[in-house]
This record gives structure tokens, C-alpha cells and sequence, in this order.
């Protein structure tokens, strides 16, 4: 059982996991940007560290910066929450190399199924029932991700295949009915590739993500 953890995150997933950490009897050090040097997940923390400005890229993605406060702090675990560093390979690597655990997926775990037609490919090979979709490498223009979704049948998402951002295309095949789902400056391409897929309601819009202990997941030959 670990006897510290770092959150590194803020807000809901923050205050969530700290109340887990009191339960459990694990003492919780909390990072924060200077614009959330009152927020409640540090005020509930035991233990609190600034690690930069309010840009995320300076604070919440700064790895150097995490792991600083990690190990000057004495945690031996790092918790990321969800969003930000929590599907970063290159963190969870970076994590392991500085002893300390990473909470969730292996490095090599998160790179495999960062990548969603290699994912797609992957729990294919491995049996596991997967939605219509692309095939392949994904789809890079507008053409191809027509004609996937003419195959596969309205309403269809595009999804970027490395990251966030996605298109909606409800009834018709048409370029002007193609758009958004969310409104800009949200929805923001992570990867020129794309990857098309039957639109499935989910009635709560929660997101469900489940990955073992990986032993069975390998690169593809």
C-alpha cells in the first residue's frame, strides 16, 4: 500500500481521489497552478505545492514540475486523474524511472491504445467486440470518411485517431452536414488522421474505459 500519493490533477477527479486516499489512510500532497491556490482539492489535501502559472501547459502538463514535487515531498505514488497527463505515455515512463508508481495502465499500455485504429486492430486480434468502424490506418480526407460512413450507415462520429476532437455527421452525406460536436474553441483536432464509427447513444454519457493488466496486450508484429 502506498503511503503517500501525489494528485496530479485539480478539480472533481482531485477531490475524489483524495477522499478515496483519507479512507484508505494514504496522506494526499495536492499540485496546483496559481490560479487554483484556493481551489478545494487543495485546501482538502494534506499536503499542497504551486508547480506554475495558470496556462496547464506550465502547470498540469509540466512534467519535470510534477515529478519535482513528487519526490521532494517523499510521495511514492502518482495518481493523474483523467485528462491531462493521464494518457501520456512519456508520464507514466518518466513516473517509473523516478521510482515512483504510476497509477493506471503501463507505459507501453497507454501508447498502444493511444492510437485508435492500432487500438481498434488490437482488440479485434484479441477477441473483443468492437463497433463498426474505419479500417486500416484511419482516414485523412474528407472523401474516405464519406465513404466509410455510406458503408457503415448514418449517424456516424469522426473521431481524431491520436488525442481529442471530433465531427458529427447525422443524415446526409453532404460536406455542409458534417460538423462539430462541440462548438470552437473546444473541439480541437490532437491528429491530421481520423478515424469513422457507428454513433451509439449512451444514455447516462458516461465514458467507459477498461484496460487489464496488459499481459495480454502486445504490439503489433
Amino acid at each position: 500500500m502506498f503511503k503517500k500519493l501525489l494528485v496530479a490533477n485539480r478539480g472533481t477527479i482531485a477531490i475524489r481521489i483524495i477522499r478515496a486516499c483519507r479512507e484508505l489512510g494514504i496522506s494526499t500532497v495536492a499540485v496546483y497552478s496559481t490560479a487554483d491556490k484556493n481551489a478545494l482539492h487543495v485546501r482538502m489535501a494534506d499536503e499542497s505545492v504551486c508547480i506554475g502559472p495558470p496556462a496547464a501547459e506550465d502547470s498540469y502538463l509540466n512534467i519535470p514540475a510534477i515529478l519535482s514535487a513528487a519526490t521532494t515531498f517523499g510521495a511514492d505514488a502518482v495518481h493523474p486523474g483523467y485528462g491531462f497527463l493521464s494518457e501520456n505515455g512519456d508520464f507514466a515512463e518518466a513516473c517509473q524511472k523516478s521510482g515512483l508508481n504510476f497509477v493506471g495502465p503501463r507505459a507501453r499500455h497507454i501508447r498502444l491504445m493511444g492510437d485508435k485504429p492500432r487500438a481498434r486492430r488490437i482488440m479485434k486480434r484479441a477477441g473483443v467486440p468492437c463497433l463498426p468502424g474505419s479500417e486500416g490506418t484511419g482516414v485523412t480526407e474528407l472523401r474516405e470518411a464519406q465513404a466509410d460512413a455510406k458503408r457503415l450507415g448514418y449517424p456516424v462520429l469522426i473521431k481524431a485517431a491520436a488525442g481529442g476532437g471530433a465531427w458529427w455527421a447525422p443524415e446526409r452525406s453532404d460536406r455542409t452536414s458534417w460538423y462539430p460536436v462541440k462548438p470552437k474553441p473546444w473541439c480541437r483536432w490532437s491528429s491530421a488522421r481520423g478515424l469513422a464509427g457507428t454513433y451509439t447513444p449512451v444514455p447516462n454519457g458516461s465514458n467507459r474505459r477498461h484496460l487489464g493488466s496488459g499481459s495480454s496486450i502486445d504490439d503489433e508484429k
